[in-house]
């Protein structure tokens, strides 16, 4: 049987453990929170490593007229979620197609992104 001395030692020990427990806890939750803040978010990564290249800014180095401004998304049928990723899954022209390259969520998530940068004009 545990004496009332070493039960209260053991006790201590696990107190001080489960203590440290939570304040390692915390301290990475806000440092997690932290980095969320700072960091972009996936779709603008999606679209930086995939669409940048010929959509920086939302222009279109390729051809001028079909960038990814407001103006012009509405001229083509593009100012919906539904219609870019069904272009961005199946491509156009020389629009290349990513469907195998992103997952549907990717797809959808960059189109979102794609229409909420057109609102604000890609500032």
């Amino acid at each position: 049987m545990i004496s009332l001395k070493n039960f209260k030692k053991i006790l201590s020990a696990f107190l001080l453990i489960l203590t440290l427990a939570f304040v390692e806890i915390a301290t990475n939750s806000q440092m997690a929170i932290a980095d969320t803040a700072t960091s972009p978010t996936p779709a603008a990564e999606i679209f930086s490593v995939h669409c940048a290249g010929c959509h920086i800014n939302g222009s279109n180095i390729i051809r001028r007229g079909k960038n990814l401004k407001q103006k012009a998304l509405k001229k083509y049928g593009m100012d919906s979620i539904a219609n870019i990723s069904n272009l961005v899954t199946n491509g156009k022209g020389i629009m290349p197609a990513y469907k195998d390259r992103l997952s549907e969520q990717q797809i959808i998530d960059v189109s979102a992104y794609v229409l909420s940068q057109a609102e604000t004009d890609w500032k």
